[in-house]
């Protein structure tokens, strides 16, 4: 992955969600990421686009502090994030990865399984309100008997989407979501992500991760480009 040589993004928000101050990671004397700022706001819906190696994914493990920092630190609503409260915040900025790992079981063993997790354990499993979000997707119950082994790499990452929000994020790092779907499957969970930001939106915000322009457009109010480890605005970067 090249070398980032300081980047920022940065924006005034309504509230202050996630912040990620002078970001750095690296590859023993190589830098991934440097300098990099980015702050996102309740309200906020961004994408981020850039080719293969340059830095997205890393950015957003780093925002959900699944990697160590080398430098810098990251923020939510203004406090630094650090040990005990690590296991909070990502019940509440969730990262989702392209390829999503499931627990053997079902479909709906999978989604129960979170709630047994002693940060979630004050809440319970809705299923009408999966029932609902299946008929968004366009599918029905059957989906939740499902095997684990049996699900094709977009059921795998429908089945990590339902998992992350029944449990009300207030921000999601979507890592390319629908990298394994179908262009109308791809449809409807851009409308199922769209439906649970529009359900608090003064409270929500979102960083989808696309390779694609036009969906990034679709999904997002703030296209951004990462170039190099560096994140700048979209349409500064000459991107068509």
């Amino acid at each position: 992955m090249p070398a980032g040589g300081g980047s920022v993004m940065d924006t005034v928000p309504r509230q202050r969600l996630l912040q990620g101050n002078e970001i750095g990671r690296r590859d023993r004397d190589r830098w991934l990421l440097r300098n990099v700022h980015i702050t996102i706001g309740s309200g906020q819906r961004v994408g981020l686009v850039g080719p293969t190696g340059s830095g997205k994914t890393l950015l957003l493990r780093a925002l959900a502090l699944l990697d160590p920092l080398d430098e810098g630190e990251v923020r939510w609503k203004g406090t630094t994030v650090r040990g005990d409260a690590v296991p909070s915040f990502r019940c509440r900025c969730i990262y989702l990865h392209q390829r999503p790992v499931l627990w053997e079981g079902t479909v709906e063993s999978n989604l129960r399984a979170v709630f047994r997790l002693s940060v979630n354990r004050s809440r319970n499993y809705d299923g009408a309100r999966i029932a609902h979000w299946l008929e968004t997707l366009g599918r029905d119950a059957s989906f939740l008997a499902k095997p684990q082994r049996a699900l094709s790499g977009g059921e795998q990452q429908i089945t990590a989407l339902l998992r992350a929000i029944q449990l009300e994020p207030e921000m999601l790092l979507l890592d390319e979501p629908t990298s394994a779907l179908d262009p109308h499957s791809t449809r409807t969970v851009e409308s199922l992500v769209q439906g649970w930001f529009d359900e608090r939106p003064e409270d929500r915000a979102l960083i989808w991760v696309t390779h694609d322009r036009r969906q990034a457009e679709r999904v997002a109010d703030r296209v951004l480009r990462m170039e190099r480890g560096n994140v700048m605005e979209a349409d500064d970067a000459g991107v068509p």
